[in-house]
């Protein structure tokens, strides 16, 4: 037997690493582990219910789990069923792709009121991840307020906004599609402390808030360029094709449909009211300087709400016995390399940042470092975890546990969806009998 590698995680960094590593070393063992029963990490919990399209890649992925080479082990959690050290001393290698899974705080007074949330447990929420099942906010408002302007920002507030016909034609958990049918939200504000050259969200994003059944989507002209400044063409990023959307949005009167979607510009928050439970936000407008910088301008103004979702980024968390950059919330790493026998990939290399396919030269990085190993005859492989795993009892699902899994949520579809996501660790395991 060859090289044996431990990849943590089974979100895109992990299954590219595991495909280069197939590639690249024929006789190596690579188990891929994650803590819940569910693989592929963001493209089950992160990517919009309604983007099906982008969920695709995950066929790719299929292929890589099915090799002889690799196994899937899922419902095993480091820290609790098995430790890195551990990992460390039965496998020639141990890859780190746990991701970048805590929301960065904004930082500011009221953050901590209830129907305040951060992104990823917003998204989770609604996506079915079974850690936020029971985050339950409370939709029963007029206004919600969406911080941030890439594209998780813009998939909150084109979801929130959507009927409940439109929600059910997803795989969105069936919680969430229930409470955003019966929400009574009129208007949805999402700003940007920048400008809408400066946003990170793409044209693919953007031009999905004009074909929204129920919302019209608001943009102030004065904040547009006008047709004397030169607009960059950045692919999925273009200027012009962004800029051309909010010209046509800008048009709207907002009397068209009974949602209303603001799209706002130069604006951060600075407090969050309310007793107990969010009951405004004040924002303050800013401005750019000549070398790009945002600054205040001292002039403020509120937005009454019952609900504020930031999407400002997530981060990584540490893990015992592991060297953690606190100051940049990543593993620190050279092209992904922490030391001899341990490496990471993917968000938790390089911070939240890119799209699925920005994953992709991690994995190859990953495995040329690999490569320089030799194998250690005296270490136990996959056969040592088993051992271990076995001895404490945990119920390991395999992938071809996750694909009855991934059946039984399929055959309980309904009102067109692609599948009916089970919510709980304890439901996914009973499915498998």
């Amino acid at each position: 037997m060859g090289l044996t590698v431990a990849i943590v995680g089974s979100g895109p960094g992990g299954f590219y690493s595991a495909a280069a590593l197939i590639k690249e070393l024929p006789d190596c063992q690579v188990d891929i582990i994650d803590r819940l029963p569910t693989p592929f990490g963001l493209i089950r919990a992160g990517v919009a219910p309604d983007h099906q399209s982008s969920k695709k890649i995950a066929k790719i992925f299929e292929r890589t789990a099915q090799s002889p080479q690799v196994r899937f082990l899922g419902n095993v959690e480091v820290g609790r069923d098995v430790s890195i050290a551990e990992l460390r001393g039965l496998y020639d290698a141990v890859v780190l792709a746990t991701g970048a899974p805590k929301d960065r705080r904004l930082g500011i007074p009221g953050e901590d009121l209830g129907g305040v949330y951060g992104s990823s447990e917003f998204v989770g929420w609604y996506n079915a991840h079974p850690d936020f099942k029971e985050l339950a906010p409370n939709l029963e408002t007029g206004t919600a307020v969406v911080i941030g302007a890439g594209n998780v920002a813009l998939d909150v507030a084109r979801l929130l906004a959507k009927t409940g016909d439109e929600v059910r034609a997803t795989d969105m958990a069936h919680y969430a599609a229930d409470a955003i049918d019966i929400a009574p939200l009129t208007d949805v504000y999402v700003f940007a402390r920048r400008g809408p050259l400066q946003a990170a969200f793409t044209h693919k994003e953007v031009k999905e808030f004009g074909e929204l059944e129920n919302a019209v989507t608001l943009v102030d002209p004065a904040v547009l360029p006008g047709d004397d400044v030169a607009l960059e063409d950045k692919g999925r990023g273009s200027q012009e094709k962004n800029i051309g959307y909010l010209r046509e949005y800008a048009k709207n009167k907002g009397d068209e449909k009974p949602v209303r979607i603001h799209l706002q510009f130069y604006a951060m928050p600075v407090a969050i009211m309310g007793e107990g439970r969010v009951s405004a936000i004040r924002m303050e407008r800013t401005k750019l300087t000549e070398d790009g910088k945002v600054v205040a301008t001292g002039e403020t103004f509120e937005v009454p709400c019952n609900i504020v979702v930031a999407c400002i980024g997530t981060q990584s968390t540490p893990i015992e016995a592991v060297a953690y950059d606190e100051q940049n919330q990543r593993f620190p790493n050279v092209d992904g390399k922490i030391e001899d026998g341990l490496y990471v990939a993917g968000w938790a290399k390089r911070g939240p940042s890119g799209t699925i396919a920005t994953n992709f030269p991690d994995g190859n990085a990953v495995a040329e470092h690999i490569k320089l190993q030799t194998a250690d005859a005296f270490k136990q492989g996959p056969a040592g975890l088993d051992q271990m795993l076995r001895d404490r009892n945990v119920r390991v699902v395999s992938f071809e546990d996750w694909k009855r899994i991934e059946a039984a949520e399929e055959a309980g579809a309904s009102h067109g969806a692609p599948r009916r996501k089970f919510t709980s660790i304890p439901e996914m395991i009973a499915a498998l009998g």
